[in-house]
């Protein structure tokens, strides 16, 4: 978006992902009184979903930069002004007159004689700059960022600072023992973390769909010795990594497809509350629930009812590693039309898991267990999955539900009807 306030074109921040208000200000990519031309990257933005280049809208010269790293920016609010004079210029020597630009509401210290290299004293309290990638690298080698001085763009800590040497580091073993007893402040007072960005956001549409949804939960186990047993075929076969989850996946959508009854395909609905409507679809966008560092994401697995247990394996994998790695696009990240979260993986049997609003159901999977079961009369030891499907009953009565979970498990304990024929 451009806009003219005293003759100068001002820049909008855009809207980056449906439904997001605000993005974060990661670093800028230029500075004042330089050239760029149309879609040169004027800033890394991090919304609640992704990270995301800012490209320019038109070719011109940088007046002002409104904003600093570290800064949440409202959708609509300005972020780049432009200067009004065309023949500007950044270089030299061509003959050209550059203008004098206005100041910007943040110095440019990279830009400034005699302060190359020097970077800016960070202050207890000040946000720490650095991308999710460095922030993992520190976690993972215990190192607190707040005790290291950043060497990037406006203080900002690369990864070259975390791999200095130990003499060029800010003594690391230091950092090390200050990370490991930082979980609350020296005086034994709470520790504040501002509620913002993807947590916020998941917060808030939690939030919603509880006060919004009328949420229920149906409870049941499966038997899946014998479709273990088959999974450790198909790995064997084609040597990659499958889980339990794209089985479920398949007979989830097997179910929500309508194939084993219509009363089921109502949970692949979503509520449009404006409308006052039910929407129930006939393919299946199925979403699925990632935990990552900055919370919880649901990327979304489009026609998921058309593919078989190695595609939605893959495709799984696919999303979940954009999830994490805050690079989903758009297309990725809206449009389900049921959800199933596999919190399993980290402990747990049973949930209640809150519906992804404004779908109708969500279907929790636990982790699996060895357990008694009964085969033909006859007392065995097997392997037991447990399932937790949340449902809106606005949209689908309690008995359907638990004609819609029962399905699951039959699925589950036939595993052979989850292939393809032949």
């Amino acid at each position: 978006m451009i806009a003219k306030a005293n003759q100068e074109p001002i820049f909008y921040l855009p809207d980056l992902a449906e439904g997001l208000e605000e993005a974060e200000l990661i670093e800028w990519s230029v500075r004042v009184g330089q050239r760029v031309s149309e879609n040169d990257i004027l800033a890394k933005m991090e919304t609640a979903k992704a990270l995301v280049d800012i490209p320019s809208p038109r070719a011109g010269v940088i007046a002002m930069l409104h904003g600093k790293p570290g800064q949440a920016i409202k959708v609509g609010a300005p972020l780049v002004t432009f200067t009004s004079e065309s023949l500007a210029t950044d270089g030299a020597g061509d003959g050209r007159k550059k203008p004098t630009a206005p100041p910007s509401e943040e110095p440019d210290a990279g830009s400034v004689v005699g302060n190359l290299g020097e970077a800016p004293v960070r202050t207890p309290g000040d946000k720490v700059l650095a991308s999710p990638a460095v922030r993992r690298m520190a976690r993972d080698q215990g190192v607190d960022l707040q005790q290291l001085v950043g060497t990037g763009i406006g203080g900002r800590i690369t990864e070259k600072d975390l791999e200095a040497p130990e003499e060029k580091s800010v003594n690391r073993s230091a950092i090390k023992t200050h990370a490991a007893s930082s979980v609350a402040p020296p005086s034994g007072g709470p520790t504040r973390i501002p509620f913002r960005g993807v947590r916020k956001v998941i917060a808030d549409h939690l939030r919603y769909s509880v006060s919004h949804a009328v949420h229920y939960t149906v409870m049941d186990e499966a038997d899946v010795t014998a479709l273990d047993a088959l999974r450790r075929k198909l790995v064997a076969a084609s040597n990659e990594k499958i889980s339990l989850l794209p089985f479920a996946a398949v007979a989830i959508c097997r179910v929500l497809s309508g194939r084993l009854g219509a009363k089921f395909a109502r949970l692949n609905s979503i509520v449009d509350d404006e409308k006052q409507e039910i929407v129930q679809h006939r393919v299946v966008h199925l979403g699925i629930a990632t935990d990552t560092e900055s919370g919880l994401m649901v990327p979304v697995i489009r026609d998921a009812d058309r593919l078989g247990v190695l595609e939605l394996s893959r495709r799984i994998a696919e999303v979940a590693q954009a999830a994490r790695n805050r690079e989903l696009t758009p297309e990725q990240m809206t449009g389900s039309t049921f959800t199933v979260s596999n919190f399993g993986v980290a402990g747990g049997r049973f949930g209640t898991p809150i519906i992804n609003y404004p779908e109708a159901g969500i279907l929790a999977i636990g982790r699996s267990r060895e357990g008694v079961v009964v085969r033909d009369g006859m007392l065995g030891v097997g392997k037991l999955l447990p399932l937790s499907l949340s449902a809106d009953h606005r949209v689908i009565d309690g008995g359907a539900a638990a004609g819609a979970l029962a399905k699951i498990v039959d699925l589950l304990q036939s595993p052979d009807e989850l292939l393809p024929p032949g």
